[in-house]
């Protein structure tokens, strides 16, 4: 099945072909024609399913049409997206801006952490989409900036996360102010009590999509893990890039300005290089690609979201220069080498802030990655438990990550977005002791 067979309208259908996208995930296939047709939506999938356009789609292409048939409360809020963390709202709000870039929709996201002028100025101003998380929003709401009164479309992302990092409360009292005649999606990983109630109690008559998600790299490729500086970063990828056996090399970044920092580092020591993001017109990244594909352009550096409609055949190398916070995006940036059985090569750095996101990653795959310290950047790592092997997984555990009530879930972002502070939750906070120390010191 193809984006086209899924009765999207044309300007959200070219908004895909932009983005590279011709064929929907599973979650995707499944979900969407369940929510243009009205219906409440209970969804299990993850985070690296390709959920968020699953639900982000349908709200465009709702609203849209509302508008073209000139619908009431047109200035209003119409649709509420609901995540847990900063992270994860703000890679929402810029699938959003992908997917509807050529339709006359305003959206917004906010969160805590940061001052909120910039944010109720926007609202001010108005807006048909807002991505938020749950402790911003109530102290919105709560000074007036925010209404809820007209919502068509909630979508309560990652509910089981909401309930282990302990906003399940103030998502119900965000749900308290919802209109009752709405539409509801609701998406949660794994099921506890405590979240099956709460999706009985929002949802109506819900049709329920489940898929696996991705979790096993594949066997032709070899992954090494470099702990390194965050500062030296730079200077262990031209290091690496000095082997000529790289013919060429996908490099991963995490932002869009972090890309384009990376290029004209290489720039500077005469390694040909170009960037594949959001804020690159059409033509810059089909050039770009072109000439990565060519061999003309020896390294190209992408964010995960411009990334997705890569495929370059025969590509030996990808290098994630930052560790991504969604252990399944590891799994998909790796899988760009190694495809059709032939072999590929994965490097990741690791700094002292990532080590949280590499054991997540190293959970959900199930191995620890080999570690080269004999490069000329390494950090002198003590026994900590990042370098332990995880248990090795079941078949059953194989095919889903599940945490209950009494586990906490890996906070990804290590933080807390009322706070605006980095913290370990009680399961992960590492211990001191003898023979082991939270610091990373550089070797001698």
């Amino acid at each position: 099945m193809l984006f086209k067979d899924l009765n999207l309208i044309e300007p959200i259908l070219r908004s895909l072909n932009t983005e590279g996208y011709t064929t929907p995930t599973p979650i995707q296939e499944k979900a969407i024609p369940v929510a243009l047709s009205g219906r409440d939506l209970l969804g299990c999938a993850q985070t690296g399913t390709g959920k968020t356009a699953a639900f982000a789609i349908p709200i465009l292409q709702h609203l849209h049409e509302a508008k073209q048939a000139g619908g009431k409360q047109y200035n209003s809020i119409k649709a509420l997206i609901l995540t847990p963390t900063r992270e994860l709202a703000i890679q929402i709000d810029e699938s959003i801006a992908a997917y509807g870039r050529h339709l006359d929709l305003k959206h917004l996201v906010v969160f805590g952490g940061v001052s909120q002028h910039p944010q109720t100025t926007a609202l001010r101003n108005g807006t048909d989409i807002l991505v938020a998380t749950p402790g911003r929003l109530l102290d919105l709401m709560q000074q007036g900036f925010i209404n809820l009164a007209f919502i068509q479309i909630f979508v309560l992302d990652e509910a089981d996360r909401m309930l282990d990092m302990g906003f399940i409360h103030d998502v119900k009292k965000v749900i308290a102010k919802l209109p009752t005649k709405r539409q509801t999606f609701f998406f949660s990983a794994t099921m506890p009590n405590e979240i099956a109630s709460l999706a009985d109690s929002i949802l109506d008559r819900p049709v329920r999509v489940e898929v696996t998600p991705v979790s096993s790299t594949a066997q032709t490729i070899q992954q090494s893990m470099y702990y390194v500086d965050k500062d030296d970063k730079k200077k262990l990828l031209v290091h690496l890039l000095e082997d000529e056996a790289i013919e060429r090399a996908l490099v991963f970044a995490r932002t869009k300005h972090g890309s384009d920092k990376i290029v004209k580092d290489l720039h500077k020591f005469g390694i040909g290089a170009e960037a594949i993001h959001g804020n690159k017109s059409q033509n810059a990244r089909q050039r770009a690609l072109a000439n990565f594909k060519s061999g003309a352009t020896r390294v190209l550096v992408a964010t995960d979201i411009a990334a997705r409609g890569i495929d370059v055949d025969n590509l030996t190398h990808v290098i994630n220069y930052e560790l991504p916070n969604v252990p399944e995006t590891y799994v998909h940036r790796i899988g760009r080498t190694g495809r059709a059985g032939a072999s590929g090569i994965a490097f990741s750095f690791c700094d002292q802030e990532e080590r949280e996101f590499l054991r997540d990653i190293q959970k959900l795959i199930g191995n620890a990655i080999p570690v080269v310290d004999n490069h000329p950047h390494a950090m002198e790592i003590s026994n900590m438990d990042i370098r332990r092997m995880p248990p090795q997984r079941t078949q059953d555990q194989q095919s889903r990550r599940s945490y209950g009530s009494s586990e906490r879930a890996p906070q990804r972002s290590g933080f807390s977005e009322r706070s605006g502070q980095r913290s370990f939750s009680s399961e992960r906070a590492p211990q001191r002791n003898a023979s082991s120390k939270i610091v990373l010191r550089k070797a001698n």
